[in-house]
């Protein structure tokens, strides 16, 4: 007699897993330095932003989307959680120690980073596609990266972004988040000094 297979909730759970990989894998194949013109207005269900010639995207104040909840372990061990930073703006940058271009924009995020922590600024990382801790740490080292790091090497905390807003789609991404917690403004490209300060002086100046 012969009957349907049964899966146990284990190999449910594995399946799950494998399809999350799977999708963050999909989300990060334009690694490493992007030109995409995914942030025009007219790419993604209800999308607000504007994308000018420098290829940042920014959100008029009244029309910008949450950004998620980001909690997980540091690379260093400890716990953060992005709710904590409410009230501050905050810089979510994601990078990975293999990607040349987050290694040429580093020393601008330390520079603005030192810089800003007495205005309300946190930075903030996620490092991603490092299948161990050790060479971020050593990157971070390297770099004088001093402000935490998410550790999210299969993408999964990128998942969380809703399509259709200024979501990560390439390594490196730059986030602003202003101090309502809401997604201002995306750079999908090594960031200089000059247009770090771009994206982040006018959330900064916002009352």
């Amino acid at each position: 007699m012969t009957g349907h297979k049964r899966h146990s909730p284990r190999s449910r759970r594995r399946a799950v897993a494998a399809a999350a990989t799977a999708a963050a894998a999909a989300l990060l194949l334009s690694a490493c330095g992007s030109d995409s013109d995914s942030g025009n207005p007219a790419s993604g269900s209800g999308a607000n932003f504007v994308t000018s010639d420098s290829g940042i995207a920014t959100v008029a104040a009244g029309d910008r989307h949450a950004a998620p909840r980001l909690q997980g372990k540091t690379l260093d061990g400890g716990q953060l959680d992005t709710a904590d930073y409410r009230g501050k703006v905050v810089v979510l940058n994601v990078w990975g120690s293999w990607c040349a271009p987050c290694r040429a924009e580093a020393k601008n995020f330390v520079k603005v980073a030192e810089e800003t922590e007495d205005q309300g600024v946190q930075f903030v990382g996620i490092n991603t596609r490092d299948t161990s801790t050790q060479p971020a740490l050593a990157f971070e080292k390297e770099e004088g990266i001093e402000y935490p790091s998410l550790y999210d090497p299969t993408g999964r905390l990128l998942l969380r972004f809703e399509k259709g807003t200024l979501n990560p789609q390439a390594i490196p991404t730059t986030l602003i988040i202003d101090r309502d917690g809401r997604i201002a403004a995306r750079a999908m490209q090594p960031l200089s000094e000059e247009k770090l300060r771009g994206m982040l002086d006018p959330v900064l100046a916002e009352k």
